[in-house]
């Protein structure tokens, strides 16, 4: 059973940056297409970015796009996501996901494609 657990959230300045680690285990990340999400406060979980390692595809919402950057880290099992001039509006929990339908390595930007969920890592924007 694939299991997922994020790192790396914390506070930071307006234009900062940080590094958000998602640590696979249970499963290689060829077999999994994995998704970065975020949920602020009463807002609605948001898609952010997610990668098909075995199709070579990464995909990102427009709110991030040239902002964040989605990799992965075979030897560590990891998927990154770098996080880059970080605004307030960022503030949120970070989730990544993956899915346990049939065609589980595609890189959807879909909420309701993922069913299978980290516990978050936090990242608060503020000065």
């Amino acid at each position: 059973q694939l299991q997922l657990v994020e790192s790396g959230g914390g506070l930071v300045q307006p234009g900062g940056s940080l590094t958000l680690s998602c640590a696979i285990s249970g499963a290689t990340l060829s077999e999994y297409a994995i998704g970065w999400f975020r949920q602020a406060p009463g807002k609605e979980r948001e898609v952010v970015s997610c990668i098909s390692k075995i199709y070579g595809i990464t995909k990102y919402a427009d709110s991030v796009k040239g902002r964040f950057t989605i990799s992965t880290d075979n030897a560590k099992a990891l998927v990154l996501l770098q996080v880059n001039s970080l605004q307030p509006e960022d503030t949120a929990n970070y989730y990544c996901a993956a899915t346990t339908k049939p065609l589980r390595n595609l890189c959807v930007l879909q909420n309701s494609w993922y069913d299978l969920w980290g516990q978050g890592t936090q990242v608060t924007v503020s000065s």
